[in-house]
Formats: C-alpha cells, structure tokens, sequence
C-alpha cells in the first residue's frame, strides 16, 4: 500500500479519496474548506494544512479541483504542491482543465525530480461507487505504469493518450458530448411535452429507444425528478464547454453543435439556472418556445 496524497476533497475527489482508503492505502489530505472534509477524516485519511504538506508526506499525489485557475492556485507560492513535491514523486491530476495549465505545470513538477500524469476520469459518483470509473492518461508511459495498481483501486478502465495535456484534450472531447446529448434529450423531451405527452413517459420512451446511452440513462431522469444534491450545475458544464471550443480553437477543429450547447448554457447563466444541475437546460427551451 503506498503513502498518497490529496489534494481537492470535493464531490468526485472526496469520493476517490474514499475509495482508495477503502483500497487499504493511506491518504493524506487538503481541501480548501475544512469541514467538507470531515467524513473522511472519519474513515481514516489524515488530514494536513496544506498542498505542500501533502505532496511533503506522499509519494503520489492526486489533485481533483474545479477548473485551470483553482489547479495553479494549489500549485504556486511556498504552500504549494510544487513546493513540497519529493524527488521520484509522481503528480496526477483529475481535473478537468486547460490543456494549456497542464503543460504549464510540467516543466516545475520535472524540475522537481517527478513527473506528472493528466488523468481525468470520466463518470459521476454513481459510476465512481460501482468501480466503473475510467481514465484517460497523458503523459509518461513509464510513470503510468508504476501508479497504475494505485488508478485500478479507484476504476477499471485506463486509456494512455499521449504526451502531457492529451489526457485533458480528450476530457473536453469528452464532456462535449455531455453537454450536446443532453441538450438533444431535451429537445426531444420538450417536442413530445409540447405535443401533450406527459413528461415523465417521454422520458421513459427515449431511455427505452436506440438513442439511450449510459450518460443519458444517468442524466435523463433529471428533467423529471432533480437529485437531493446538485452534482454537476449549469455554471460547471459551460467552463467544460468553454474549455473545448477554446481547444477547438487552437487546433482548427469546427464544433457547432457544441456551440449551440454554450448558447443555451449562457443563456441559463442569464436566467439565473447558474448553480442548478444543468438539466435546466430543458428550463431555458422551455422558455424559448413559450
């Protein structure tokens, strides 16, 4: 078992660190509010006073943080992961972020003796629980290999994409799809509403149909019955896409169905669906077309 690190104990992370202390391993830890973090400290991880004092007593540390601006915050000044890494240290970070961010973090972890692999994952907490989680990997195919026992405690399926930055490429290509399939569902769901079938059976219909996927399976019950706990708001889903149409941009790739997905995400911004799961998409078609 070995001595890890982490850093960033929200919804998914706290939920990692978790299930990697129910793996056995110990797991040093920070979050930016304190309390959140007191379920875990319940169920063994130590908790520190700093980024730099976990990456100081591990030699794997994860991050999982909000967006490209939180992971550069958990990484500079003196109370810094960078500041505390160990030398032979491996950094894995799970967020999903700028490709650019990532590269920016490389040279400092390397000049540090370690290496740092991009991991995002995708899935939600359910997928999280049911040990479906998956990865995807940039950077070193040596470093992965030696921290791979550790990413099957957490999930089964690992997939190396390339150098540093690729692993977060590959999250915005994939979190598009979240964002564009689930403003398809509901206009699907709207149509037939519109049309006077009742919501709930639209719903059941389409997650019966040729068109359902594992995301939607998850997602789609939401435009009848909204989760106890936001797990992904609307706010959070527009960054993503940001994410990728600005990634879109620098490599001269064309995404207008992802642009027409930010629209109505913007727009649910202005309405004031900012902090609600965004399946208030379906709300902001709704008010398009009354």
């Amino acid at each position: 078992m070995a001595d890890l690190g982490f850093v960033g104990l929200g919804l998914m992370g706290g939920n990692i660190a978790r299930r990697l202390l129910a793996a056995g391993h110990h797991v040093v830890g920070d979050n930016r509010t304190v309390a959140r973090a007191a379920w875990l400290v319940e169920a063994g991880l130590q908790l520190e006073t700093s980024p730099r004092r976990v990456a100081e007593a591990a030699e794997v540390i994860f991050s999982s943080v909000a967006d490209s601006a939180a992971l550069r915050a958990v990484n500079s000044g003196p109370n810094g992961i960078i500041a505390g890494l160990r030398t032979g240290s491996v950094y894995i970070d799970l967020s999903t972020v700028s490709p650019v961010a990532i590269r920016e973090l490389v040279p400092q972890v390397e000049a540090a003796g370690c290496k740092l692999l991009d991991a995002p994952v995708s899935g939600s907490v359910a997928t999280l629980q049911q040990g479906q989680l998956s990865f995807m990997i940039g950077g070193d195919e040596q470093a992965l290999e030696r921290v791979r026992p550790i990413l099957l405690d957490i999930g089964p399926k690992i997939t190396h994409v390339g150098g540093n930055g690729q692993g977060a490429l590959m999250k915005l290509a994939t979190n598009l799809q979240v964002a564009v399939q689930t403003l398809a569902f509901c206009e699907s769901v709207l149509l037939a509403e519109r049309g006077g079938i009742p919501r709930d059976r639209a719903v059941e219909v389409l997650l019966r149909s040729v068109i359902a996927s594992p995301m939607l399976a998850y997602r789609g019950p939401m435009l009848v019955r909204l989760p106890e706990q936001v797990l992904f708001n609307v706010r959070m889903m527009l960054k993503d896409v940001d994410l990728a149409l600005e990634a879109a941009s620098a490599v001269g790739a064309s995404l207008p169905t992802t642009a027409q997905a930010r629209r109505v995400l913007d727009d649910g911004v202005a309405m004031g669906y900012a902090d609600q799961e965004f399946s208030a998409m379906f709300n902001v078609l709704s008010r398009y077309a009354s």
